[in-house]
């Protein structure tokens, strides 16, 4: 299978070589070039998979360039590191309500579940080619440290990650700044997560640094990411019950679009996953995308779900690309008036698939609250914000994103109880090593120059 551009003016690549390219030459996203059908019989066959092997079915559709056997072995070691037997589990809460866990990784968010795999993927890469590769992302919270436990201590490879200094939580940060080890750059950028993002964009748009340190992003960006999160849906969309699958709203806490557009691409090869909410917190771009078909920045906020503080979602391109019939050329314009004008409004734009809600920080508290006395279940803030105005017609499966054990101030000034988590708690007495720089992509590219393997 060969991946392309949703800007168009990019070679076609293989798997592996799209993975590791990660931002198109052009600016662009990688997409399938076309996207495989799943069929009734081939899912009734995929509910007596377990996590591993079901991935293994999923990404076997689209990494054609990488052996079977390898590809298996591959899937296989990215989900031992995970401490609950189902790895996703989905857990009813009443007869219309269920969540999807997906915080029971390595870095207790859902991140894990892409993060770990392309952790193993580029290993395997440089393995096989004999070469280092130099991985550069930039995090509002979890990717960052989902990122850095893919690839802590792998040989030939190096990891920077820019996050904006201030605005993590505390835990966020200590999961990025306290590994010790020594392919770990942690880089806390003055600035919002739309600065970082903006300088990782330039930097990456430098075909000569890019080239030069074999530079691969591992932001949601990176099509291995997207891939990786249909699985879960996938995995869930089977264990809910018969006559719900194909009823349910899946909300989706989301900042940068990723997780959402992973269930939408589903749907789209024939999984009848029947709608989406895109839960928002304060910065809600995505909310007044489709709420009004306005797509405009506006002023990042810090929150009390901090994944969530951003204005540019870099995965919107690659719903884009599809919403104007696959026309590379129509997404260039959008996207260049975009840039230039922080702003473009949809005036046919399709948004029956898709409602959207929008949490502030004064509710988020109240919600967390709620939801432990109707349930007695605690949400972290991203995943309360699933929690607003849940559907009364049909199910809902929310999609929790992350361990309360991340933000233990906002669930103890909420409900009286602390969470903990034992890989949480050791951080607590381990140095923080930063390398605080400015959201200045010339300041990064000398630091990069210095450190890179």
């Amino acid at each position: 299978m060969k991946f392309i551009s949703t800007r168009g003016q990019a070679p076609a690549l293989g798997f592996s070589d799209a993975v590791a390219t990660g931002l198109a030459p052009d600016g662009g996203l990688y997409l399938p070039e076309s996207l495989p059908r799943f069929t009734a019989g081939e899912l009734a066959r995929f509910a007596a998979l377990s996590y591993p092997e079901l991935c293994y079915e999923f990404l076997s559709r689209f990494a054609t360039d990488i052996p079977a056997d390898t590809l298996r072995a591959l899937v296989a070691r990215s989900y031992t590191t995970f401490s609950h037997a189902d790895i996703a589990p989905v857990v009813k809460l009443d007869e219309k309500t269920y969540v999807l866990e997906l915080f029971h990784g390595p870095t207790l968010a859902f991140k894990d579940f892409a993060l770990q795999l392309l952790g193993n993927l580029y290993g395997h890469q440089c393995q096989v080619r004999g070469q280092s590769i130099n991985v550069l992302g930039a995090t509002s919270g979890d990717t960052g440290s989902a990122a850095i436990h893919g690839l802590l201590g792998k040989p030939g490879t190096a990891i920077f990650i820019l996050y904006p200094d201030g605005r993590t939580s505390p835990l966020q940060e200590r999961q990025m700044a306290c590994t010790g080890a020594d392919n770990v750059h942690a880089l806390a950028i003055s600035g919002t997560f739309d600065d970082a993002q903006a300088a990782l964009k330039e930097l990456f748009a430098d075909q000569e640094f890019r080239t030069r340190h074999r530079l691969s992003a591992v932001n949601s960006i990176n099509l291995a990411r997207i891939l990786a999160q249909c699985v879960y849906y996938l995995w869930a969309w089977l264990r809910l019950p018969a006559g719900v699958r194909e009823e349910t709203e899946w909300v989706v806490p989301t900042g940068n679009f990723g997780n959402v557009l992973a269930g939408w691409l589903l749907q789209k090869m024939g999984v009848p996953l029947h709608s989406f909410r895109v839960a928002t917190n304060q910065n809600d771009i995505l909310h007044r995308l489709f709420t009004t078909g306005d797509y405009r920045v506006g002023v990042v906020t810090p929150s009390l779900a901090p994944s969530m503080d951003i204005q540019v979602s870099s995965n919107f391109e690659r719903f884009l690309y599809f919403s104007v019939g696959r026309d590379p050329a129509k997404v260039r314009e959008i996207m260049e008036t975009f840039k230039r004008t922080g702003a473009y409004t949809f005036e046919n734009f399709d948004r029956d698939t898709f409602t959207a809600s929008r949490t502030t920080d004064e509710e988020i508290p109240s919600i967390i609250r709620q939801v432990y006395q109707d349930y007695n279940y605690i949400a972290d803030p991203h995943t309360a914000c699933g929690f607003k105005s849940l559907s009364k017609e049909r199910p809902s499966i929310v999609l929790a994103t992350a361990s309360p054990a991340k933000f233990p101030e906002t669930i103890t000034s909420a409900i009286k109880i602390e969470p903990t988590a034992p890989s949480l708690e050791a951080l607590k007495a381990k140095p923080l090593v930063k390398h605080k720089l400015p959201a200045d992509a010339a300041a990064i590219r000398a630091y990069i120059d210095r450190h890179a393997v």
